[in-house]
Order: structure tokens, then C-alpha cells, then sequence
């Protein structure tokens, strides 16, 4: 027997909620609890894309939120979808990235009996969402809907994923007109946040009595790019991006010192943050990197702007605003920027940024005779257009494609570490901009853990490129092992056949073996999106990460360079008050 749902049910109302909201895409993977919104999500004209891993819906609905600059909405089935589910909203709540995650419950009558699949979702997700509720009666959908939405896109907080359950037999129920008010279907933005202009005022001063100002660009920066280049321009300043941010300075401008990572952080006098916390990625903003510098942090939620290092000045406002606030402050002022210093590391940037080029395609194999994985990188980089959206991921093989792959738009597993998003990420990236050249680059271990997404790849007909770094190791781990306990354990993998794999599920695929074979099967791939390379490269090739102490975990700092130093700041500051 056909069953309709009633197009005044919670299920109805959610579904046109959605597409109020601008909602084009949702991810999920299909189960009977969620049925009802499934089906109506189809009848809105709303695209289901449906994955085989709930963990991968998440991921894609992470990228589709900081792709479109929007909410981006995973829907998953009861118990195990949202256990499966866990790990892509961890990661979405690490990065801060407004997810709306959805599932569904057994009916009232049978919940707390022992029914399929039946357990208490929102105390599992509360710990790492801005908002979990279960909604158990029709008339409070849409109210819930719009509170988890607010909540998601950083209304009063920390942008992030939001959950809402509901009970199967809610989702059939009918929602009263009066609770359907037009103004909750109204779609939302992020609220703008004005800065305090005495704040500015003080900001200036800081700004414009800088010798050797360092700006770093975070999350909070990413709708921020024109005031943020302009700022720059003006004061002369230094220039940092981060894996939240990059691509938003393009490398040409003349601020961008990325090469020069470590000298800058040491030598500034004025560190100014927008949007991005001091997290081990920025030694924690740490005197034993950063010296005595005064910090200046910009960001729309606290979070982002007073961890870790409290600023000399804190502005709590839309970065955007902020930064377009501290131009039309500072006027005609003159700054007070060391432009030989300032010069000085741009000259040192471009040298070793060539000398990155150059190496990158001399790279020599390895005893094994495998090509080096800089070669794979140097042919994609002569590949791809400027505007490309590039996804890395892995371990070894994203330390390697962090400095190796420039991007207009860039994403990797960011902060949690959460390796196994590139497959999902670059999947919505291609439906999200299919105009752009999207392509992954990852290596073999990180491919592995969503490597089943290839098949949403085909199906769905999103125009990504993968390339797989196929190494046959765990390397960061294996180099690690070598070196610290003199013996490799469980970090072995085999040189498996992924563009077999990918065949199989209908996507063109190549294994490329030799350097001279990569221009052409690149050419090949781009010509029949999906596709896949999978390329064999040496496990010897040794990583930036692989060196920097990333795998043995130091105890104070994340990288061992900035661990000695903090030990040694921390005695000296002992000593000195002893």
C-alpha cells in the first residue's frame, strides 16, 4: 500500500523549512525513522545525495556549509546513523562550521521498550554541538528549527553543528497553522555585529604604531577578504594565512610571507588575529614563539578571541565590519611599519618559494625507485587552474601538499585532525561549484577511510578529480616508530590497486607508476570527471610533518622546536622570578 505524507505533517514543515532557508542539497543515507522527511525533501525539489557512511554525509554537509557560505544539512537514520554520524559532526564542531544534522526516533509508544534502534541520541551529540534537542510534539518544529539554525550560524556564540530528533510518529503528525508563522521561514543569515568605536580608535593606535605588524586569518576571516587585503596594503603589514583561511590573500600580494612562517612569528612586535583561535597550530600564542609581542584580536564570538592570549586590544564584531571600521579610522595616517623588515621577509618568501618550485620538480625517487610525491604535486600545480578548489588530507601526504598546492579556496581536516574527509569534502565540493576544477589530494591511509564515497562520486556525477598518494604506509607513523622504538608495528599498509577499485564502481581511473606518465593521465582525468589517479610513490620521502615532532607529541607545544622553547622560556621565567 503507497503511503503520502500529509503535506501539513512535522515532516512537510520540515522539508519547506529547509528550502525557505536556501537549502539545495541534504546528505543522508536513508532509514526508516527518517522516511517521512525523506520523502518530502524529494517532493520540495530539495537533491537527497545519498552516501553509504554517515560519517561522509556529515563531512559533505560540513563543505557544503563553508562552500556556500550557508547552512549545510545532513539527515541520518536512528542509532547507528547517528553513532556512524559522531566523528563528521566532531569534526564540524572542532572547525566551527554550521551543520544542521537531523534523525529520527522510534514512535512515543514504543520509546525506553527495547525498540529498533532505539537510544538516546542528543546525550551523545551534546557534547560537541551548539545545540541538541529532541522535538516530541508537531507544534514545536518549526520553533526548534529556527532556534537550532540561529544557533548553528554563531547567533550569540561560536558558529557550529546543531541536532534535531524526532520521533517517527511526531514526523506524521499534523503542525497547526498557528504554529507555522511566516517570519520563522524567513531565511536567515548570520547576524551582523557593529564594533565599539572606542575600541577602533584604540585598535588604530595599536595598528598604526606598529614597527613589525603580523596579521593571521582564521575562519572568522573568510567573508573579510577585501577589507582584509586593503588593511594590508595600507599598513605595510605581514602576512600569515592558516589551513581556515587560505587562499583568501592570493600569493601575489606583496604582505604574504608564508614561507617565512617561523621568523615572522618571532620577530613581531603586534600580532593581530581576525577570526582564528592561538591554537597549536599558532604555539598557543605562546611568549616562547612569539616573544613579547602585544596581540590584537578581531573575531565574532569569544572563542576566537581571547584563548589562549589575551589581546592588548579585543574587538567583538563582524570581522568584516571590523576591518573596514579600523580603515575609515585610521584616515590618511601615515604607519609606522619597518617596511626593510617588512621587504625583507617578502624577498626571503619568494626565494624559498621558488627554491620549493625548483625542488618540487627535481625531486629524486626514492632507494625503492618510486617516484617522490613533490613530483605528483609539481604536475598538478602546472595542471590545475588558478581558481581550483583543492582539498588535502592525510598525514604525511598533507604536509607535503599544505606548501606544495597553491588554492583560491583550500580545505583540509583542519584542526581535530580528522583524516578521511577528502573523498566526502571534494564530492560536495563538485556539486557544490561545479565551475571550478575540484581535486583531492590525499594519501592512500586517509583514502581508505572513505574510499566507499567514490561510488556517491559516480552516481551523483560530482566533476572531482581524486588523487591518491599511494604509499603503502602509514609514514608519518612508520618514520616515527623507526626512529623513536626502532621497530615497525601495524603502520604497514599494501600498495592495493586503488584505481581497480574505482573502475569498478564506473569512474575512470589510472595507476600511474612513472613521473613521465603523470601529465598525460592528469589530462585524462580532467577530461572525464569523476576520476581517479592512483599514483605510487615512495614511503621514504620524508615529510616537514614527519620531522617536526607531530608523531611522538611533545609535551608543551605541538612541533619539538616550539616545545624546547617553551621549556626553556618556562625555566627562565622560573629563574627569574626565584
Amino acid at each position: 500500500m503507497i503511503q503520502t505524507i500529509d503535506d501539513q505533517s512535522s515532516a512537510a514543515v520540515i522539508a519547506r523549512y529547509l528550502k525557505a532557508q536556501g537549502v539545495k542539497r541534504v546528505y543522508g543515507l536513508c532509514g526508516g525513522h527518517i522516511m517521512p522527511i525523506w520523502m518530502r525533501l524529494d517532493a520540495e525539489g530539495i537533491t537527497i545525495i545519498d552516501v553509504r557512511d554517515e560519517r561522509a554525509a556529515v563531512y559533505m554537509a560540513h563543505a557544503e556549509a563553508e562552500l556556500g557560505g550557508g547552512i549545510g544539512v545532513a539527515l541520518v537514520t536512528a542509532g547507528p546513523g547517528v553513532t556512524n554520524a559522531m566523528t563528521g559532526i566532531a569534526n564540524a564542531h572542532v572547525a566551527r562550521a554550521p551543520v544542521m544534522v537531523l534523525s529520527g526516533l522510534p514512535p512515543h509508544a514504543q520509546e525506553n521498550r527495547g525498540a529498533l534502534q532505539d537510544i538516546v541520541h542528543v546525550d551523545l551529540v551534546r557534547s560537541i554541538t551548539r545545540y541538541a534537542r529532541t522535538v516530541r510534539h508537531p507544534d514545536l518544529v518549526v520553533q526548534e528549527l529556527d532556534e537550532a539554525l540561529s544557533r548553528a550560524l554563531g547567533e550569540g556564540g561560536e558558529p557550529g553543528p546543531v541536532y534535531l530528533d524526532f520521533p517517527v510518529d511526531t514526523l506524521r503528525a499534523t503542525v497547526s497553522q498557528a504554529m507555522q508563522s511566516p517570519e520563522r521561514f524567513i531565511q536567515r543569515s548570520k547576524l551582523q555585529q557593529l564594533p565599539d568605536q572606542t575600541t577602533i580608535q584604540a585598535a588604530v593606535d595599536l595598528l598604526w604604531s606598529a614597527k613589525r605588524p603580523l596579521v593571521i586569518s582564521g575562519r572568522g576571516a573568510k567573508d573579510s577578504a577585501a577589507p582584509l587585503r586593503e588593511l594590508l596594503s595600507r599598513l605595510g603589514a605581514v602576512y600569515l594565512d592558516t589551513g581556515e583561511s587560505k587562499g583568501l590573500v592570493p600569493d601575489t600580494h606583496p604582505s604574504v610571507v608564508a614561507a617565512m612562517r617561523g621568523t615572522v612569528m618571532g620577530q613581531a612586535d603586534l600580532v593581530i588575529t581576525v577570526g582564528r583561535r592561538l591554537d597549536f597550530q599558532l604555539a598557543y600564542g605562546s611568549p616562547a614563539v612569539f616573544g613579547e609581542a602585544k596581540f590584537l584580536r578581531i573575531a565574532d564570538c569569544a572563542a576566537e578571541l581571547r584563548d589562549n592570549r589575551r589581546g592588548a586590544v579585543e574587538i567583538l564584531a563582524t570581522p568584516k565590519l571590523a576591518l573596514q571600521a579600523l580603515l575609515d579610522a585610521a584616515g590618511d595616517r601615515q604607519p609606522a611599519t619597518d617596511r626593510v623588515w617588512a621587504d625583507g621577509l617578502r624577498t626571503s618568501h619568494l626565494q624559498r618559494a621558488e627554491k620549493l618550485v625548483k625542488s618540487m620538480h627535481d625531486a629524486p625517487a626514492g632507494k625503492d625507485g618510486l617516484m617522490h610525491p613533490n613530483r605528483v604535486l609539481a604536475a598538478l600545480r602546472q595542471a590545475l587552474p588558478e581558481n581550483s578548489i583543492v582539498i588535502a588530507d592525510g598525514g604525511d601526504f598533507l604536509s607535503f601538499a599544505r606548501v606544495g598546492l597553491p588554492a583560491s579556496t583550500y580545505m583540509d581536516p583542519g584542526s581535530l585532525g580528522c583524516i578521511g574527509i577528502g573523498t566526502p569534502f571534494g564530492v560536495a565540493a563538485g556539486l557544490c561549484c561545479p565551475d571550478k576544477t575540484v581535486v583531492v589530494a590525499t594519501g592512500d591511509g586517509a583514502f581508505g577511510f572513505n574510499a566507499m564515497e567514490i561510488d556517491t562520486a559516480v552516481r551523483h556525477q560530482s566533476p572531482v578529480l581524486i588523487v591518491v598518494a599511494n604509499n603503502g604506509s602509514w609514514a608519518i607513523e612508520v618514520r616515527d616508530q623507526q626512529e623513536t622504538h626502532g621497530k615497525v608495528v601495524g603502520t604497514r599498509l599494501q600498495f592495493a590497486d586503488h584505481a581497480g577499485m574505482a573502475r569498478a564502481f564506473g569512474m575512470h581511473a589510472e595507476r600511474v607508476e612513472k613521473t613521465d606518465d603523470l601529465p598525460g593521465a592528469i589530462q585524462r582525468a580532467m577530461a572525464n570527471l569523476p576520476a581517479l589517479l592512483d599514483v605510487v610513490v615512495t614511503p621514504e620521502a620524508v615529510s616537514s610533518d614527519a620531522k617536526s615532532g607531530l608523531a611522538w607529541v611533545p609535551d608543551l607545544q605541538a612541533l619539538s622546536a616550539w616545545d624546547d622553547a617553551e621549556k626553556n622560556w618556562r625555566l627562565a621565567s622560573h629563574s627569574h622570578e626565584s
